[in-house]
Protein backbone atom coordinates (compact mmCIF):
# COMPACT_ATOMS: atom_id res chain seq x y z
CA UNK A 1 0.00 0.00 0.00
CA UNK A 2 1.45 3.12 -0.89
CA UNK A 3 1.60 6.44 1.46
CA UNK A 4 -0.94 8.80 0.92
CA UNK A 5 0.46 11.97 0.05
CA UNK A 6 -1.55 14.98 1.15
CA UNK A 7 -4.03 17.26 -0.50
CA UNK A 8 -3.21 20.09 -1.73
CA UNK A 9 -5.76 23.14 -2.09
CA UNK A 10 -4.95 25.98 -4.51
CA UNK A 11 -4.11 29.19 -3.22
CA UNK A 12 -6.20 31.68 -4.87
CA UNK A 13 -5.20 34.65 -2.74
CA UNK A 14 -1.83 34.22 -3.59
CA UNK A 15 -2.11 34.53 -7.38
CA UNK A 16 -4.26 37.36 -6.76
CA UNK A 17 -1.33 38.63 -5.25
CA UNK A 18 1.07 38.07 -7.95
CA UNK A 19 -1.60 39.46 -10.57
CA UNK A 20 -2.14 42.57 -8.28
CA UNK A 21 1.74 42.87 -7.89
CA UNK A 22 2.31 42.66 -11.89
CA UNK A 23 -0.22 45.35 -12.36
CA UNK A 24 1.24 47.45 -9.51
CA UNK A 25 5.00 47.17 -11.09
CA UNK A 26 3.53 47.80 -14.32
CA UNK A 27 0.99 50.48 -14.88
CA UNK A 28 3.05 53.12 -14.48
CA UNK A 29 5.68 51.61 -17.35
CA UNK A 30 2.99 51.39 -19.82
CA UNK A 31 1.49 54.62 -18.96
CA UNK A 32 5.00 56.06 -19.96
CA UNK A 33 5.15 54.53 -22.65
CA UNK A 34 1.45 54.88 -24.33
CA UNK A 35 1.98 58.71 -23.80
CA UNK A 36 4.98 58.17 -26.06
CA UNK A 37 2.85 56.28 -28.87
CA UNK A 38 -0.06 58.55 -28.78
CA UNK A 39 -0.08 61.55 -31.14
CA UNK A 40 -0.98 64.45 -28.71
CA UNK A 41 -0.26 63.11 -25.60
CA UNK A 42 2.12 64.59 -23.31
CA UNK A 43 4.38 62.54 -20.19
CA UNK A 44 2.12 64.15 -17.57
CA UNK A 45 -0.97 62.50 -19.53
CA UNK A 46 0.86 59.53 -17.40
CA UNK A 47 -0.50 60.87 -14.21
CA UNK A 48 -3.58 58.56 -14.16
CA UNK A 49 -1.55 55.70 -13.53
CA UNK A 50 -0.08 56.40 -10.25
CA UNK A 51 -2.70 55.99 -7.65
CA UNK A 52 -3.40 52.92 -9.93
CA UNK A 53 -0.26 51.18 -8.99
CA UNK A 54 -0.66 52.31 -5.35
CA UNK A 55 -4.30 50.75 -4.95
CA UNK A 56 -2.52 47.79 -6.76
CA UNK A 57 0.23 47.33 -4.69
CA UNK A 58 -1.86 47.34 -1.04
CA UNK A 59 -4.01 45.40 -2.41
CA UNK A 60 -1.72 42.83 -3.63
CA UNK A 61 0.35 42.72 0.17
CA UNK A 62 -3.12 42.54 1.88
CA UNK A 63 -4.07 39.56 -0.33
CA UNK A 64 -0.17 38.03 0.13
CA UNK A 65 -1.02 38.76 3.77
CA UNK A 66 -4.15 36.51 3.43
CA UNK A 67 -2.63 34.03 1.56
CA UNK A 68 -0.09 33.40 3.66
CA UNK A 69 -2.68 33.26 6.54
CA UNK A 70 -4.24 30.53 4.61
CA UNK A 71 -1.08 28.27 4.47
CA UNK A 72 -0.79 28.93 8.24
CA UNK A 73 -4.39 27.69 9.26
CA UNK A 74 -4.21 24.64 6.90
CA UNK A 75 -0.65 24.02 8.03
CA UNK A 76 0.86 24.56 4.90
CA UNK A 77 -1.42 21.85 2.97
CA UNK A 78 -2.34 25.21 0.48
CA UNK A 79 0.45 26.04 -1.73
CA UNK A 80 1.39 28.85 -3.28
CA UNK A 81 4.43 30.41 -1.17
CA UNK A 82 6.69 31.41 -4.45
CA UNK A 83 3.41 33.41 -5.59
CA UNK A 84 3.35 35.02 -2.50
CA UNK A 85 6.86 36.15 -2.64
CA UNK A 86 6.72 37.20 -6.00
CA UNK A 87 3.38 39.41 -5.47
CA UNK A 88 5.56 41.10 -2.48
CA UNK A 89 8.37 41.53 -4.81
CA UNK A 90 6.39 43.39 -7.19
CA UNK A 91 3.74 44.94 -4.93
CA UNK A 92 7.33 46.89 -3.24
CA UNK A 93 8.38 47.65 -7.24
CA UNK A 94 5.42 49.65 -7.54
CA UNK A 95 5.47 51.45 -4.24
CA UNK A 96 8.77 52.58 -5.53
CA UNK A 97 7.44 53.60 -8.88
CA UNK A 98 4.21 55.24 -7.13
CA UNK A 99 6.77 57.28 -4.97
CA UNK A 100 9.62 57.88 -7.22
CA UNK A 101 6.35 59.24 -9.80
CA UNK A 102 4.54 61.55 -7.67
CA UNK A 103 7.73 62.94 -6.42
CA UNK A 104 8.69 63.56 -10.12
CA UNK A 105 5.28 65.02 -10.91
CA UNK A 106 5.33 67.25 -7.76
CA UNK A 107 8.37 68.71 -8.05
CA UNK A 108 7.35 69.31 -11.87
CA UNK A 109 4.69 71.24 -10.52
CA UNK A 110 6.37 73.16 -7.66
CA UNK A 111 8.81 74.23 -10.45
CA UNK A 112 6.38 75.21 -12.87
CA UNK A 113 4.39 77.42 -10.14
CA UNK A 114 8.23 79.05 -9.09
CA UNK A 115 8.43 79.33 -12.65
CA UNK A 116 5.50 82.79 -12.71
Amino acid sequence: MQPRRPSYRPNYRAWLAFLFGIVAAGVIPAAIELTRKVPGAVLLDAVWAIPVAGVAAVLSLLFARGARGAIVRTLERTGGSLWIRLGRILAVAGICFTLSASIAVGLYELLLRLEH
